[in-house]
């Protein structure tokens, strides 16, 4: 019952201080801000800001308070435990039994959020402007998500489980070269074999935008043929764009939406960023830093599952793959913070430098420009608390990235 406790204080512990974080935001969002963004962004427009995003607060509130009280009683009241004691009445074999336990669960979770994505979706996108998609292509969206994790998640799970209960001596590691080779495969073909379920991408066609970019790929020494656009407004007006793929595999992607927002020496200011990334190896950082989280994740579920008072904790049937990844995913939640927050420290260090790149090729007064027009289109957080930043945030808030962009401008 001890590990049942514990579980159960730190799923409390971590809405507590989610909520606190949220909150401390949405106040400190509305205080004075330096001149130069006031005289850019109106009150009128911060206010918006702020009611977009006190609208989505409250919906993630209680959201986050339903899912919340539905995994406390699972808990409590033995719901895993009944879970997988029906599902063995049907199955007697492990990696069928593994794959219904978690479709249970994945459904379940579901349907638990749908009526706050359909709400999100199509009154709060919808009241400030931003959704475009309509309840067919939400719908087709569901489905086809729902088929790509049954086909590609149920497949990795069945693979990782079958290594669990066949070669049990050598789980981690041979568990770890599979979902590395997995992970290395969806990062080079994810953009021709997901992305595509989902959106048009079409190359973007020659002309003066297109010339201007690969003048500043070439000028960064950057050897780049794959310059694709995305037709992002069917669902949003939001802007964005990325960086994907390795090797000859890479390729840089424009929010269609980027296109219509923003000048072309604003388009190539932000992809001059992107390109920064990828010259100061941060891409492959990135990937190599997952792949030794994995390693080191995947040792400790080895390590923890020997132990049989993890099972009992939840009511398991008996010691089980699923069941003891569940309460590993519990136990490893204080971890997982703690790496996110050393993850997300790096990473907001490495969009500075990314900046400064971009800022060496001459286009920091240019991205300057683009990150306030899209904070303005997105209606982004201008101000946003040190703690929220601290905790939630990947790139560092607009209000810095501009300010160090600012002492950058005589590169320009």
């Amino acid at each position: 019952m001890t590990i049942l406790y514990i579980v159960i204080v730190i799923l409390i512990l971590e809405y507590a201080v989610n909520e606190l974080v949220d909150y401390l935001n949405l106040k400190h969002e509305l205080k004075p801000v330096s001149p130069y963004l006031s005289r850019i962004f109106s009150y009128m427009q911060r206010k918006k800001m702020h009611l977009y995003h006190l609208a989505n607060y409250r919906t993630g509130f209680f959201s986050s308070l339903v899912s919340l009280i539905v995994i406390l009683s699972l808990l409590i009241f033995n719901g895993f435990g009944q879970i997988d004691y029906w599902i063995r009445s049907y199955f007697d074999n492990e990696i069928l039994i593994t794959l219904a336990f978690f479709g249970v669960i994945g459904v379940g979770g579901s349907i638990l959020a749908l009526p706050w994505e359909v709400y999100n979706t199509f009154y709060i996108e919808k009241r400030f402007d931003f959704n475009r998609q309509t309840p067919v292509l939400f719908i087709l969206d569901k489905i086809k998500g729902m088929a790509v994790s049954i086909l590609l998640g149920g497949g990795i799970l069945a693979i990782v489980t079958w290594i669990y209960y066949n070669l049990n001596d050598h789980f981690w590691w041979i568990a770890w070269a599979v979902i590395t080779s997995f992970s290395l495969f969806m990062t080079m073909f994810y953009s021709n074999l997901i992305v595509p379920l989902f959106n048009k991408q079409r190359p973007l066609e020659e002309g003066e935008l297109r010339a201007e970019i690969e003048e500043t790929a070439e000028k960064a020494g950057f050897k780049l043929d794959n310059i694709y656009v995305i037709d992002g407004s069917k669902r949003s007006t939001k802007s964005n764009a990325y960086f994907t793929g390795i090797g000859p595999k890479k390729r840089i992607v424009l929010y269609d939406t980027l296109i219509n927002d923003l000048s072309n020496e604003e388009i190539v200011a932000v992809l001059a960023h992107e390109i920064g990334h990828y010259k100061k190896k941060h891409v492959t950082l990135n990937f190599i830093t997952g792949v030794l989280q994995t390693g080191v994740i995947l040792l400790l579920f080895d390590f923890i599952t020997g132990y049989d008072a993890i099972y009992k904790a939840i009511g398991a049937v008996k010691p089980s793959f699923h069941m003891g990844l569940l309460v590993f995913g519990f136990l490893f939640t204080p971890a997982s913070i703690l790496i996110g927050l050393v993850t997300s420290y790096f990473s907001r260090k490495a969009e500075y430098q990314a900046d400064a790149f971009a800022a060496k090729l001459g286009k920091a007064r240019a991205l300057i420009g683009a990150l306030l027009k899209l904070t303005d289109k997105n209606l982004s957080n201008i101000n946003p608390h040190p703690a929220f930043v601290f905790m939630h945030y990947s790139h560092p808030p607009v209000n810095e990235r501009i300010k160090y962009l600012e002492s950058l401008k005589d590169q320009s």
